[in-house]
């Protein structure tokens, strides 16, 4: 059995539970999931991509398509897979890199060695599965490798490829000793994705620099953009570079900017169901009706910020400026990669921040900042967003942060407030929002105030705008507006 359109990503939208001694598989929340399926169901396609253990897991071993919805092969990876191809390469070499070095990215060779190994398992999945002519999309850093690889072997395939976090500037990225190969791995790619206009020039930018032969589109129709001349809107094709494949033909990799979303629908109808909405009450209740109340959710990761908003509350209350009889802060930090030094860290000190604001302004039973470092179900998250005043993403460096769009979601009726760090992809598109340096504490702090004491019909036009852009810049319409620039590609 082939098809004629695959998702390749590094994970299966499915989660492997142990029950006991029963093996159970639960769907991913994750919104590139809600996004793929319904092409997926379209078009009766598959997805490539690793089950989430270090066991061996067969094809017969997974889902049938009739329970999961799609068709799922699994590319399986054992302990020493995940250290150093995922562990290492993917998240101690790449994605600091690609966060501006907010720490140092680990250049090694055993890393790299296994990441072109296991990214050739990648390849090699899709091109077995794949028809004549099929659509192939590969997504994110974990794979950068594949859209080449794939390519040598099946050059009758369209093949995409998304980067779901930011692209480094040139010079940072020219740092990396496999640079040129990780390029061409993503230049087997016949439409290469990104989520702002900053990503998307640097890559092209950074290929220049390399010297290939890149050009800027130019303005002959409305979904083109003119270098300098305005920015690039969502579907832009921002440049295009000319390819020499092996086989000694020229080919055209089209560069393009494409911000991912939330499927707003179903998050809005989640928030407003009366079993979420009565969580929320008893939320805020629990809590003790605060004047004010805050909110964090965010993986346990040094690019978001955790730190910098915590320090900030901290900043307000030994001000004046927040009152710690008015305030109660909830901060979600899902575990992540736990393993590495690095993320290690940030815990530690998210910890001693929280202890310590909670030592000098908290009291018997009534802490100033409720934290949590595990996951929660989707409909608690949608709770704790509905029940917020104010959330707070003040992410260093950020691809998109769905999170800021789904609490958008959960405020259509324009309650609430959102305060954005302006290195998130989100801040190019909630404009409305109380935008802020997290590097500059004085900037956190004013959007913070700013947020709790602005006009309310002022505060309220802003989430209402915001709302009617998350509204109609869903999901689905990111998935469209993609694979609608992949669908004109002619490789026969």
């Amino acid at each position: 059995m082939t098809s004629d359109f695959i998702v390749v990503a590094n994970r299966l939208p499915v989660d492997r539970v142990l029950n006991g001694d029963k093996v159970e598989w639960n769907p991913s929340p994750g919104g590139l999931v809600t996004a793929l399926k319904p092409v997926l169901h379209e078009r009766e396609g598959a997805w490539v991509g690793w089950p989430g253990c270090t066991d061996e897991v067969a094809v017969d071993d997974m889902p049938s398509a009739e329970q999961a919805g799609v068709r799922m092969l699994p590319v399986n990876l054992d302990a020493q897979d995940h250290e150093l191809f995922y562990e290492g390469f993917s998240n101690a070499t790449l994605w600091p890199l690609y966060h501006d070095l907010i720490v140092s990215p680990k250049f090694d060779k055993g890393y790299w060695e296994r990441y072109q190994e296991v990214n050739k398992r990648f390849a090699d999945a899709a091109a077995r599965e794949a028809a004549e002519g099929a659509t192939v999309w590969v997504q994110d850093y974990q794979l950068h490798l594949v859209p080449g690889q794939l390519r040598q072997q099946r050059p009758d395939l369209s093949i995409g490829f998304f980067l779901h976090i930011p692209f480094p500037a040139p010079e940072l990225f020219r740092q990396l000793p496999w640079r040129r190969e990780i390029l061409e791995g993503t230049l087997g790619a016949d439409v290469v994705g990104f989520h702002t206009a900053d990503g998307a020039i640097n890559f092209l930018d950074t290929l220049q620099a390399l010297g290939e032969d890149v050009s800027y589109a130019h303005a002959e129709d409305e979904h083109t953009f003119v270098r300098g001349a305005r920015l690039p809107q969502p579907g832009d094709i921002v440049g295009v570079v000319q390819v020499q494949d092996s086989d000694g033909s020229t080919r055209e990799v089209k560069v393009g900017v494409f911000p991912i979303s939330i499927d707003a629908r179903h998050v809005n109808q989640t928030a407003m169901s009366p079993e979420v909405m009565a969580r929320a009450e008893k939320l805020r209740t629990q809590l003790g009706n605060p004047k004010l109340l805050l909110a964090g959710v965010d993986r346990m990761d040094y690019t978001k910020g955790i730190t910098h908003r915590l320090e900030t509350l901290e900043t307000l209350l030994d001000s004046g400026d927040l009152k710690a009889q008015d305030v109660v802060m909830v901060q979600v930090a899902t575990p992540s990669r736990e393993r590495l030094e690095d993320y290690q860290r940030v815990r530690e000190e998210v910890e001693r921040i929280v202890s310590r604001i909670n030592g000098n302004y908290g009291s018997l039973g009534r802490p100033v900042v409720h934290y949590t470092h595990a996951g929660l179900p989707f409909e608690d998250i949608t709770a704790l967003y509905s029940a917020a005043d104010i959330l707070l993403v003040t992410a260093l460096k950020d691809g998109m942060n769905l999170v800021a769009k789904e609490y958008v979601a959960c405020h259509s009726d324009g309650s609430g407030a959102l305060v954005l760090s302006e290195f998130t992809g989100a801040a190019t598109q909630l404009t409305q929002a109380y935008l802020c340096n997290p590097h500059d504490p004085d900037s956190t702090a004013m959007a913070v105030v700013k947020a709790a004491t602005d006009d309310p019909n002022s505060r309220r036009q802003r989430m209402l705008d915001m709302w009617d852009h998350v509204r109609t810049h869903d999901v689905n319409r990111w998935a469209e507006s993609f694979l609608r620039q992949l669908q004109k590609v002619d490789n026969a």
